[in-house]
Formats: structure tokens, C-alpha cells, sequence
């Protein structure tokens, strides 16, 4: 089964990146929300489905929280991450690389 997934991993401290929510839209509509658990995972994949709708999606991870525990103004607050279905049949998996100052991004398997 086709799914929508990720991670958070702070590149910072070398550790996962507990308590971030997570949000998952498409066209605008969300179809997902939840939170990193304590390995930087959500619990469940953002989405399951037999077939993935092909087109844009975006994942919202809102960092700021996460990251006002290291700095006193965080220099991110929600990260938008778009990217697009191009497999309808594939997983996606989309992690967050994250720093105070810096995040990268990449499909994962």
C-alpha cells in the first residue's frame, strides 16, 4: 500500500526531534495532522492509501516550539515542504533535517 511519511532528526545534536506537529495538505485541504514521537517519527504514516493521488502535496512542520527550546527567537517557525506525486503506487517519504539554523530535505524510501 502507497503511503506519505517522515521523520524529524536535529542534525544540531545528532538526536530525533520529539513533539513537532506535522501537518499534511492537498490542494490546500489538510488530510493529516500529528506529532513526532520520541524518535523523531510520527506514530502512523501521514497517509495511506491504495494509490496515492498523483500531484502537489505539502508537509507542514511546525518547528518553532521545538526550536524556542534551544534559542530564545527561533530563526524558523513552520517549515513548508511541496513536493509532488509523480507514482501514485510508491512510498513517499519525506524527512526534515533539521538545525537552529538550517534544514535539508530529501524522498527517502
Amino acid at each position: 500500500m502507497a503511503r506519505i511519511s517522515t521523520h524529524v532528526l536535529d542534525v544540531e545534536t545528532g538526536r530525533p526531534a520529539a513533539g513537532i506537529a506535522v501537518d499534511l495538505y492537498r490542494d490546500g485541504a489538510l488530510i493529516s495532522s500529528t506529532r513526532t514521537n520520541p524518535d523523531g517519527r510520527t506514530d502512523q504514516p501521514l497517509l495511506y492509501a491504495e494509490e496515492l493521488d498523483f500531484g502537489p502535496y505539502e508537509i507542514v512542520f511546525h518547528a518553532g516550539e521545538y526550536l524556542k527550546m534551544r534559542v530564545p527567537v527561533p530563526f524558523y517557525d513552520d517549515i513548508t515542504i511541496r513536493f509532488c506525486v509523480t507514482e501514485p503506487a510508491k512510498n513517499y517519504h519525506v524527512p526534515l533535517l533539521l538545525a537552529a539554523h538550517g534544514y535539508s530535505t530529501y524522498r527517502g524510501s
